[in-house]
């Protein structure tokens, strides 16, 4: 057996890493494992804020960096403690907001306040996901500017989630970012914010460059980090857009996609 080809592992967590249950299959597990061993670090490059992150890592029993807030957000799991934080700009978000409920209309709006126990507020209207994940709901407009925020959430009644991405980076493209993070998820992000700027932080800190990085991911705001990363995966269940910039495609998050590259790398 050789060596295995890279020292580093980036995976996404939702549709990635995680199958729909939010669990990690034992093969793919027993697969971050032996890449590990062979001397590559496996790092989580998610789009969730700490706090929603948080448990997951622990139940992995994961002790390194991640990447959270869609890189907003370098996170020591070992030692629960935030080591970069970025946050939103609230004047300019406000603007932004303002700018794309004059193109389209009223959006229904939530927001993920900056820290290690950062609330995630949901307001009238913002259809949240079920499951395990808390958030607060909140009435008065307010409380979502009152503290420091790493990103807001964004939908719109009537467009799909492609159309307002659309609409927003092309009427704010100027303020904010603006990323289609998942079914239901369009998020207004600090602009040149991405998984990309998170990453080559947190490689920095472990002493990996981005030719030695391979990436896992499923949606549109997989893609800065593809194109940092010198190979760049699609699962089997991903985005169109991220399918046409990866370098391959694997097998979806529910049949070991993750594992079933790792596994080919680790035989050769």
């Amino acid at each position: 057996m050789s060596a295995f080809p890279y020292r580093l592992v980036a995976t996404d967590l939702d549709g990635t890493l995680l199958r729909a249950d939010e669990s990690v299959s034992d093969r793919t597990r027993e697969a971050l494992a032996a890449a590990t061993a062979a001397g590559a670090a496996h790092i989580v490059v998610t789009g969730r804020a700490v706090p929603w992150t948080r448990h997951i890592l622990d139940d992995l029993g994961y002790e390194g960096i991640a990447v959270c807030g869609q890189g907003a957000q370098v996170y020591h799991a070992g030692e629960h403690r935030l080591l970069t934080s970025l946050t939103l700009d609230r004047q300019l978000a406000g603007l932004a907001l303002s700018k794309i409920e004059a193109e389209i209309g009223p959006l229904a709006l939530a927001a993920s306040r900056d820290g290690l126990e950062g609330e995630v507020l949901v307001g009238t209207g913002y259809r949240a996901q079920e499951g395990p994940l808390p958030y607060v709901p909140y009435e008065d407009p307010a409380e979502v500017w009152a503290a420091p925020l790493t990103k807001l959430y964004i939908q719109h009644p009537t467009l799909s989630d492609a159309e307002l991405t659309a609409v927003a980076r092309a009427t704010v493209g100027g303020l904010v970012d603006v990323v289609m993070a998942g079914p239901g998820i369009v998020e207004i992000l600090p602009l040149g914010l991405s998984k990309a700027t998170g990453l080559s932080l947190a490689a920095r800190r472990l002493g990996v460059k981005a030719a030695e990085t391979i990436a896992f991911g499923d949606m549109p705001n997989d893609i800065p980090m593809f194109g940092w990363a010198a190979h760049g995966v699609a699962m089997g269940n991903a985005h169109e857009e991220l399918r046409a910039v990866a370098d391959e495609v694997t097998a979806s998050n529910e049949e070991d996609g993750i594992a079933v590259v790792l596994e080919r790398l680790l035989a050769v």
